[in-house]
């Protein structure tokens, strides 16, 4: 295991991680889109510096991770792409704005990907869960994290064993045929 400590909100930072992933692998068989930050404001109280703050980790970060990762894919003739959005990015919820407006702006990056880049066996799909006890959670207050839950019907928090289980059958071989499809993994929070 490698790794490579890297500043997302800034594109030299993201060009030194893909290099620095050629120059240790040469090429690049899966690729999981995994940054994000809460933003927690309604419209009326965001500012413009804070909303993009939120969409440089949570959206600019993902394509330009995608488009630094397609030499190295083109090299491995394919790979795979997964997105991790939220399940916000289907579902608008109150005092979220950039959250949301960036989760679901990376659905449908993982949807144009999914047919810019199948014609060079690079699947793209994404996974929607609901929240899982990550350090995102620092993020929140304690009303917000309980108010999460409630919206929740099987009543808990996602396990990341679970989440890394869809990730994992989404990156395998296995998977040879789905792209472009967005996984629910959101404890029925997306029926209503």
């Amino acid at each position: 295991i490698s790794f490579q400590k890297t500043d997302l909100s800034r594109e030299d930072e993201i060009i030194k991680l893909f290099k620095f992933a050629e120059d240790k692998w040469s090429l690049l068989d899966i690729f999981i889109n995994n940054a994000g930050i809460e933003d927690g404001y309604l419209l009326k109280d965001q500012t413009y510096e804070k909303y993009r703050e939120t969409m440089k980790i949570n959206m600019d970060a993902p394509f330009l991770c995608s488009k630094y990762a397609l030499p190295l894919f083109e090299k491995a003739n394919g790979g795979r792409i997964v997105m991790i959005t939220s399940i916000q990015g289907i579902r608008g919820y109150k005092g979220s704005l950039a959250y949301n407006t960036a989760k679901g702006g990376l659905i449908n990056m993982t949807r144009v990907l999914a047919v810019e880049l199948a014609e060079k066996n690079i699947a793209v799909n994404a996974v929607t869960p609901a929240g899982a006890k990550t350090r995102i959670f620092d993020q929140m207050t304690d009303k917000h994290i309980k108010w999460m839950l409630s919206k929740v019907p099987r009543g808990r928090f996602l396990e990341i064993e679970e989440l890394s289980s869809l990730v994992c059958w989404l990156s395998s071989e296995e998977n040879s045929f789905s792209t472009g499809a967005v996984f629910d993994i959101s404890g029925g929070r997306s029926t209503y």
